[in-house]
This record gives structure tokens, C-alpha cells and sequence, in this order.
């Protein structure tokens, strides 16, 4: 045997042993992603059609997520972040630009989703879905109207509302409130916030990110200040519960899907991305999470209820205004609100 022919079947050797590491690798799908947000059946649907097998692990909030991903040593091939998340992940290099000839369903998508500040080349994320932050009201317990962040914070009130467990949200109802720009965190205008915030965390009866409706649905509360999609749970369930989108801003959000650098199995990323936005597979996570669907072809598949549920598809014309990724401005928020829960 000479060394030539042994060298090349070495090498081939390795090359087969690399090919099938990598087959192997591409079996597993470990996924980061918001707590209650990927149906299940989505996610076997996939391991069915595929053979991949998708290991979910959740976090609870976008800063979770950037704290996590930013110390390094955990390996996610996808992960979910909201725009301002994946605004800082994109300025820090933590992700890899996606390749769109493996996303031939990305044609599905509304063109008001895409090139959003947070990614303006659409190169790195995939709009999931969208939704807003607004005011909820049972309307048959709370008679007065309810239009805005002040007439939901009246004493009459009190010990009434659940809010969301998000500083920012709260700090941007005080900006709004202001009259500022709900990016625009500076030392002077949180001081300024500062009293109002305080009067309205003394108000605050439960805070709830995770199902805020729950406490609305048991009559704990009569109002509350919560994501978009979990208003639409609610209007789903009894149509006494009315969705408003603050008269003094509002606020969009959107979360995404986009590859960490480091990912090890980015093919299985790519097919489970483009997966979920075929428009049967997109309809059934708008039927377990009635959000705001970024996928127009599986706009078309929803019933005229669920097209007509006001917190999902606000029928409201404004121009909604995203977060911006804060950097240091951040912890600034967090230093503010937990002093004044703390002195509750």
C-alpha cells in the first residue's frame, strides 16, 4: 500500500467521520426561547417531519437572555429574542448572518416587519410575532372609560390593576405620560418620572409578566397594563374585556428568531425557522398565542374572529414606536424601580 493511497484513505476516513459528527448534531435543535410561546404541536410536528429533536429552554425576560448569552458556555443553535435584545446582540457580533436560500418561505412575510430599526438589512433575525403593551379593562366592573396611562393610574383605582413585571414598560408609560420619546432615558428624565412611578407602584395590586390575565379572569383586578397577546386571551374568553392602546403612546414590540454565533447545528436552525413560517404552521401559533402574526399568508388562513380581536390587530392608525437597545441606560431602570418596590 503506498503512502499516497494511505494518506488518502485517511483522509477519508476523517472526512466521513466529520460528515457523519455532523449529521449526528444536526438531529438536536436546542432552542432559547420566551416561556409559553412555541406550541407544542409546532415543536413535534417539526421533530416528526424532520427527526430533529428540539430541546426548549426558556427565559423570562430579553435581559435574561443578553445576560446569558453574553457570559458564554451554553450552546443554543436558535434563539428568540425581543427587536431590542437583538439590537445589542447584532452591535456585540453574537449572531450569524442567515442564509436566505435556506428560508424560501421568508416570501410570506409582511414587508411592515422587515428592515425594522433593530436589524435594518435584514440580515440577521426573522420576525415571530408582534403585539403591543396597552391598557385592559373589565368593563363591567370599571364603567368610566379608560383611554389613557392616566386614567388607568386614578386613585379610585387602587389595589385594582396587575401590570407587567417590566421596569421599561413602566418607565416608558411615565415618559409617555411626560411627554418624552420612550427611548429617550437619561439620569434628568428618570428623576423627573421618578414621582409618578412611585405613585403608581403603590397603586399596582399584582405584577404578572408571565399570565397577567389569570388575575383578571378571577376578578382579583379590573384593569390591567399588559402585553397585547395576553389582552386577546382575554377578549377570546369574554368580550367585557376591552383592549386600549394608551391615548399618550404605545408601544410595538417584536420578537424574533435569529442564530447565535457558535450555533452548532445552524442547518437545523434554518429548517425549523422556515418551518414555522409556512402559513398552516404559523396559523397554529396564532391560535394558541393570538398575537400580532407577521406571516401574511397565514393572515389568510384566520377566521374573521380572530382578524377582528382588537388587541391582536389594533385597528388603531398611529405609528407605533419600538424599543431601541439602552446599554448602560438600562440599568439605570433597574436601579429606579426596584428602589421604589422596595419602598413599596
Amino acid at each position: 500500500m503506498t503512502t499516497r493511497f494511505l494518506r488518502s484513505l485517511i483522509g477519508a476516513f476523517v472526512a466521513l467521520t466529520v460528515c457523519l459528527a455532523v449529521s449526528a448534531a444536526s438531529k438536536e435543535l436546542n432552542l432559547f426561547a420566551w416561556s409559553e410561546y412555541v406550541p407544542q404541536a409546532v415543536l413535534d410536528g417539526f421533530t416528526k417531519e424532520t427527526g430533529i429533536k428540539v430541546n426548549y429552554e426558556t427565559f423570562a425576560s430579553g435581559e435574561e437572555m443578553l445576560a446569558k448569552l453574553l457570559a458564554g458556555g451554553t450552546a443554543y443553535d436558535l434563539i428568540q429574542p425581543p427587536d431590542y435584545i437583538a439590537e445589542a446582540l447584532i452591535k456585540n457580533k453574537l449572531l450569524i448572518p442567515l442564509d436566505y436560500k435556506k428560508l424560501p418561505r421568508f416570501k410570506n412575510l409582511l414587508p411592515a416587519f422587515l428592515k425594522m430599526p433593530h436589524d435594518p438589512e435584514q440580515k440577521f433575525t426573522i420576525p415571530y410575532m408582534a403585539s403591543t403593551v396597552g391598557i385592559v379593562v373589565n368593563t363591567e366592573r370599571v364603567k368610566e372609560p379608560i383611554t389613557g396611562i392616566k386614567d388607568m393610574f386614578s386613585p379610585k383605582y387602587k389595589g385594582r390593576i396587575v401590570a407587567i413585571d417590566d421596569g421599561r414598560e413602566l418607565v416608558t408609560a411615565a415618559l409617555y405620560v411626560l411627554g418624552y420619546p420612550l427611548n429617550d432615558i437619561t439620569p434628568k428624565n428618570l428623576k423627573e418620572a421618578r414621582p409618578l412611578l412611585a405613585q403608581w407602584i403603590k397603586m399596582i395590586k399584582l405584577f404578572d409578566s408571565d399570565s397577567p390575565k389569570t388575575a383578571l379572569l378571577n376578578g382579583d383586578v379590573d384593569i390591567g397594563y399588559v402585553w397585547g397577546g395576553e389582552a386577546a386571551l382575554l377578549w377570546n374568553e369574554n368580550k367585557k374585556f376591552v383592549y386600549v392602546l394608551a391615548k399618550e403612546g404605545a408601544h410595538q414590540f417584536v420578537d424574533v428568531l435569529a442564530v447565535p454565533k457558535g450555533a452548532r447545528n445552524a442547518d437545523a436552525a434554518h429548517a425549523f425557522i422556515d418551518y414555522i413560517l409556512r402559513p398552516e404552521i404559523s396559523q397554529i401559533i396564532s391560535q394558541e398565542f393570538p398575537y400580532t402574526n407577521p406571516n401574511g399568508e397565514a393572515r389568510k388562513l384566520l377566521s374573521p374572529e380572530q382578524l377582528a380581536n382588537p388587541a391582536s390587530y389594533p385597528k388603531d392608525a398611529r405609528k407605533l414606536d419600538t424599543f431601541r437597545h439602552l446599554g448602560e441606560s438600562g440599568a439605570l431602570i433597574d436601579e429606579l424601580i426596584t428602589d421604589l418596590k422596595n419602598s413599596k
